[in-house]
């Protein structure tokens, strides 16, 4: 939980990179992981981790996607 919860700051803080509404539907994306872990913190607490884990590489897949798709720079 610690890994998700840790990550929410380069979700919320790419404000230098991405437009304003990236950084809505990137913060979004962010709560459906959350919740996610949170639904799964009893029944399955392993899938924690790789879901924490996977929050950091979506978030830079997220950022280079953007950037090429859409042409935010800093």
């Amino acid at each position: 939980m610690i890994l998700i919860v840790s990550s929410f700051f380069l979700y919320a803080a790419s404000g230098l990179v991405a437009p304003w509404w990236g950084i809505v539907l990137m913060v979004l994306v962010w709560l459906v992981l959350f919740v996610l872990c949170c639904m799964w913190w009893t029944p399955y607490p392993k899938r924690l981790v790789w879901i924490g884990l996977v929050s950091y590489p979506l978030w830079f897949c997220l950022m280079v996607g953007g950037a090429l798709v859409f042409g935010w720079e800093a």
